[in-house]
Parts: structure tokens; C-alpha cells; sequence
């Protein structure tokens, strides 16, 4: 029996492909529906290379989208700053003032 290429992946990976529950999984492991092994204690599940590429692409997007909102939460912050800037010169200027 030739085997298809993939990878073994965790269980929460495998979950994730599938969009089933973790506990969907181990009963599936528990059942012999899916090829698993234990691997130092972890049970590793594997997934064929068509769906390793949709974990690779659906990482892709997620992190794409975590580096545009990080970008977000930047021009944020730098607008932020430089209001208490302004604040922090205007107070400093007005004890400037109130010293003379």
C-alpha cells in the first residue's frame, strides 16, 4: 500500500484542519478512525500534504491578520504619544510661567 505524503501533526493542529473539537479527535485516536501515534507522550495524528497546505495558508492569513492589527494598535499609540507630548510641553511651559 503506497502511503500519501503529509506530516503528523498535534491533536489541537488536526482539530484545526478539521474544525472539530479536541475531544472529537481523541475519540476519533481512541476509535482508530484517524493514523496516530504516540510520540514521548503526545499522540501525533497523520495529516496528508493537501491538508498541510491549508494549515500553512490558514497560518499565513492569521498571522497577516495579527501584523495588521498589530500596525493598528502602533499608529494608535504614536498618536497617543505625542498628545501627552503636547500635554507634557504645555505644562511645562505653563510652570515656566508661573516661576518668572
Amino acid at each position: 500500500m503506497e502511503e500519501i505524503e503529509g506530516q503528523w501533526v498535534s491533536i489541537i493542529e488536526y482539530a484545526s484542519v478539521r474544525n472539530i473539537s479536541i475531544s472529537t479527535v481523541r475519540r476519533y485516536i481512541k476509535a482508530n478512525r484517524v493514523k496516530n501515534k504516540l510520540d514521548q507522550g503526545k499522540y501525533l495524528i497523520y495529516l496528508p500534504s493537501d491538508s498541510v497546505s491549508f494549515i500553512k495558508k490558514n497560518n499565513h492569513q492569521e498571522l497577516m491578520a495579527n501584523v495588521e492589527a498589530l500596525k493598528e494598535q502602533i499608529r494608535i499609540l504614536k498618536e497617543e504619544n505625542n498628545d501627552l507630548k503636547m500635554l507634557v510641553d504645555l505644562y511645562e511651559k505653563d510652570m515656566r510661567e508661573k516661576t518668572k
